[in-house]
């Protein structure tokens, strides 16, 4: 018996079927992976000890504006991967 997640994938799979990628594209596609992960990393040991700064001298406020614009980055960080692992896909 097959499960709902099986059904739902044979469906997909019916109407679009997966794109195969080459080698080159599949070593892009980590190489992409693993530019951006560090860049996340980066940002994210940068942010704390920001964080971590402000917390010991009670600025709650820029906390706040450095835990916003942490997230703001990431969020962007990430667009930015997964628009050019599309171009990848796509080429």
């Amino acid at each position: 018996m097959k499960s709902a997640y099986e059904l739902a994938m044979e469906r997909l799979s019916k109407t679009a079927p997966a794109a195969k990628l080459t080698a080159a594209q599949k070593a892009d596609l980590a190489e992409l992976d693993s530019v951006y992960a560090a860049k996340l990393a980066q940002a994210d040991l940068s942010t704390r000890e920001a964080i971590q700064a402000a917390q010991s001298a009670g600025d709650y406020q820029t906390e706040d504006l450095l835990r916003q614009r942490y997230a703001a980055d990431k969020a962007k960080l990430e667009s930015e991967r997964e628009a050019k692992k599309d171009r990848v896909r796509e080429g």
